[in-house]
């Protein structure tokens, strides 16, 4: 009974999410309230919702500031020069300018933000791609390939909301598929090659002249030198796991609020600036920890995968994350972040663990595609529609042209995943 309680909860929720009849904030709390109630657990629903809005609370922290974070870095001009250089490089050769795409948008997104991604480097590359006559399509590819890679990053949505569903920190989900992940770059630098080989056959190579940037001054230089070293130290110090990624992105935005930002009044236009996407995104953190709290709780999620073993042989307990992460990429074309990782990866981990494997290699399997390599590709994203509509492509033409080049993004990362063994 408490099985079927808790596939239709989760039904539920995916039906409420997929046919966006209420906001995902509403559908994380209330489904899974009303699903406690209804069987028999509201004296102990306070408890429940205060647990699992504990184990969320380091994830939301972490959210909050690298978000503030790479927003003020990016307002700051760290990565102008980058711009400037990647377009001096590549000139007028339309090979050099996809992959210089691809290089831009690599760093770009180390942010997170799929948005302010696609809002810098097509706002910067469109009148290249424009004087050339590269197609546009050309553009919103390559951006989509490297910008879904990044989002694995720990401070992305995807690996945030993996990190929240199954209670896990960056060491024992992220760290293991970076070698994975760096396969991933490398294969969006090759794609981004063969396409803009393409184009270099089709147009040729035109001498195109580069504005030059204003120069700088010494002020600027030195606050420019103190972001670089600062921003290189703080990703040596995520990646060596040093502290908490909530403490470092913490005291990293500190600093980063002193050299850029030492007024009151400029604090608060920042604050003010990036406040939305800071709140939006905590929020449904938050409402997924009451989800996965009461889910927990309740005992649902384990008497859900218990269903699950019933009815999955033995044998096929090690293919179940090299099903998911093969699975996960298309699946962005069909549910929503939000939809996947609370509501199917919790089920799915739980009942790898049923079966005798490592319930955070389903999370690990999960970011290999799930709204990394899919998120520019999918409908049902606000972030997609930024990245076609400023650059003028057609949802049908970006998926058809890009979707065999993300999908082998997912299979080179699972491959290395299974070659490393964290799958």
């Amino acid at each position: 009974m408490l099985a079927v309680s808790g596939f239709l909860t989760v039904g539920v929720f995916l039906a409420l999410v997929l046919s966006r009849r209420v906001s995902v904030l509403f559908a994380l709390t209330l489904v899974p309230i009303a699903a406690a109630l209804v069987s028999g657990f509201g004296a102990g629903l306070g408890g429940m919702i205060a647990d699992g809005l504990a184990t969320v609370a380091p994830v939301a922290i972490m959210i909050t500031f690298a978000v503030l974070y790479f927003s003020l870095m990016v307002d700051a001009g760290l990565f102008d020069p980058a711009v400037a250089r990647i377009l001096r490089w590549a000139g007028g050769d339309p090979m050099k300018i996809t992959v210089g795409t691809a290089l831009l948008t690599l760093l770009v997104a180390l942010d997170g933000d799929g948005a302010s991604t696609f809002l810098i480097t097509v706002s910067a590359l469109l009148p290249i791609y424009r004087r050339l006559g590269m197609r546009r399509v050309v553009l919103a590819g390559v951006v989509c390939l490297a910008a879904g890679v990044m989002n694995m990053v720990p401070w992305g949505g995807p690996t945030a909301r993996a990190m929240a569903a199954l209670h896990l920190d960056s060491g024992r989900l992220f760290l293991p598929v970076l070698p994975a992940m760096l396969a991933g770059v490398l294969w969006v630098l090759v794609a981004a090659y063969l396409i803009g080989r393409g184009e270099r056959k089709r147009l040729g190579v035109v001498e195109l002249d580069v504005a030059e940037r204003p120069r700088p001054t010494g002020a600027d230089r030195v606050r420019f030198w103190i972001n670089a070293l600062l921003t290189v130290v703080l990703v040596g110090c995520l990646l060596a796991q040093l502290a908490d990624l909530e403490v470092l992105f913490l005291l990293a935005f500190l600093v980063a609020l002193l050299v850029n930002r030492p007024s009151w009044a400029a604090q608060q236009e920042l604050l003010t600036k990036h406040a939305y996407n800071v709140v939006l995104v905590v929020a449904v953190i938050f409402a997924a920890g009451v989800f996965t709290g009461i889910l927990t709780g309740t005992g649902m999620i384990g008497a859900m995968a218990a269903g699950l073993v019933s009815v999955i042989p033995d044998s096929a307990a090690g293919l179940l994350p090299v099903g998911t992460a093969i699975a996960s990429m298309p699946l962005s074309l069909v549910f929503t972040p939000d939809a996947f990782y609370y509501g199917i990866v919790p089920v799915l981990a739980e009942t790898s663990a049923a079966l005798g494997g490592d319930p955070a290699a389903i999370g690990r399997a999960a970011i290999l595609g799930q709204m990394t390599t899919g998120f520019p590709l999918s409908p049902l994203t606000a972030s997609t529609f930024i990245l076609l509509g400023m650059s003028g492509v057609d949802l049908g033409e970006h998926q058809r042209f890009v979707f065999r080049w993300a999908f082998g993004t997912t299979l080179v990362m699972t491959a290395v995943a299974l070659l490393t063994g964290v799958l």
